[in-house]
């Protein structure tokens, strides 16, 4: 009989449309990306830089370079998907995919 219960009292439960989450998440990612850019420029500090275990420059530079190119990419695909977000969205009347 009592199918629906009494009301509940408090906040009623956060409704997220799905199109404004992923947009929040993609611009979530996009702000972490320099951070983590910075932290993976670093790790060349913690390398060793004597005796055998030492990691030779020319590694080192590859490294740099790999890690830019990664971030340029990441880059990349986060404003793409933002831009794609922000033309489907932005249709009157219409829901996204």
């Amino acid at each position: 009989m009592s199918e629906a219960g009494p009301p509940r009292r408090g906040k009623p439960p956060v409704f997220l449309e799905r199109q404004s989450y992923r947009r929040r998440r993609v611009i979530d990612a996009a702000r972490v990306l320099p951070f983590i850019g910075m932290l993976l420029w670093l790790v060349p500090l913690l390398w060793a830089e004597e005796g055998a275990a030492a990691v030779r420059s020319s590694s080192a530079i590859l490294y740099l370079f790999g890690v830019w190119a990664l971030l340029v990419l990441g880059a990349v695909v986060l404003s793409s998907r933002l831009a794609a977000q922000g033309r489907y969205g932005a249709e009157p009347g219409g829901e996204g995919g």
